[in-house]
Order: C-alpha cells, then sequence, then structure tokens
C-alpha cells in the first residue's frame, strides 16, 4: 500500500518508512499537491484535515484523529490492517526507495573503519547513496518494531527512537 501523508504528519511518515511502506512525503506539499499525488498515483491520503479529505473525491482517504504519533500508525496499521504486510528497515528514510543489500566488501570505502569492523549486514539507497546497517541501538530499535507490528490499539507511550545507522557516502 502506497501513501501520501499530509505535511503535519511528519512522525508518521517517518515511520511508516521505518516500516517499510511506500510513503509519500513533503513538508511543504499544499493541498492540491497531496491531492494530484493521491490520484496520479493512487495513494491513500493520510491527513488530520477534514476539509482537506472531504474534497478528496475519488481519492481513498483516512483522517486520522491523534496527535500521537504512536497513535497515528496504531490507527493506520489497524484501520488498513497493515501490521502483517510490514518489512521493517527495507526504505530509505530520507528518499523513501527500497533499500538494496550490499556486500560487506563493498561497504569498506563508504562507512568509518569502526562501522566496517562490527557491523555484519549493509544496505544502500540506490537514490541518493545513504548506507545502512545495525547499529549500536538495533536491539532497541528491534523491541520498538516488535511492540509496534505486535499490539494493537495503541503503543507504549514510553518506548524510545532508536534507528539503523546510516551515512551518506561523501
Amino acid at each position: 500500500m502506497k501513501f501520501v501523508v499530509d505535511v503535519m504528519l511528519g512522525k508518521l511518515a517517518k515511520w511508516l518508512r521505518i516500516l517499510g511502506f511506500d510513503a509519500s512525503y513533503g513538508n511543504r506539499a499544499g493541498d492540491r499537491e497531496l491531492l494530484q499525488t493521491a490520484r496520479r498515483e493512487r495513494r491513500v491520503l493520510l491527513t488530520r484535515d477534514h476539509p482537506l479529505l472531504q474534497s478528496a473525491k475519488n481519492i481513498r482517504g483516512l483522517l486520522i484523529e491523534s496527535d500521537d504519533w504512536r497513535l497515528q500508525l496504531a490507527q493506520v496499521l489497524d484501520v488498513l490492517e497493515l501490521r502483517d504486510k510490514a518489512r521493517p528497515l527495507s526504505r530509505c528514510l530520507a528518499c523513501n526507495v527500497r533499500l538494496k543489500r550490499l556486500a560487506r566488501k563493498n561497504a569498506r570505502n563508504l562507512v568509518a573503519p569502526f562501522v566496517f569492523e562490527r557491523a555484519s549486514a549493509f544496505s544502500i539507497c540506490p537514490r541518493c547513496g545513504r548506507v545502512y546497517w545495525p547499529g549500536t541501538h538495533f536491539g532497541d530499535m528491534d523491541k520498538k518494531l516488535s511492540e509496534i507490528l505486535g499490539r494493537r490499539g495503541g503503543l507504549d507511550s514510553g518506548a524510545g527512537t532508536a534507528g539503523p545507522r546510516a551515512r551518506k557516502p561523501i
């Protein structure tokens, strides 16, 4: 499922990408651009803007109810029944493009020596060249993803937010 996410829902867009969903987001996109993108690319419009959603003729949309990103994410996953469709850590958080596996030997000159010595797996964004690996916070991220994907109707608001490490090559 592909989404176009309203400007007021940036953290939701980020977490949809972390979960592997195609989430188009621009922090300056106006209503017209959002509607055009949703229609042209057959994306589900996610917004907190009642009038925008009402004007979205022939566009599938979801009115996001909460101000809290955790509850927003839970709403999207529950209403659209997406928990089983998530492919965590498979998209570039900056470009929204699917990551490609990067052979460890090919990562040597793209990451710091310290990282190369400790990380066992790497991925790269084919668009922007960012390299991803399971960094020092990977255990926390894995736990958070398990919580998000395993629990319905809300998340633990005290959980931390750690992410995969990434570096854009020079």
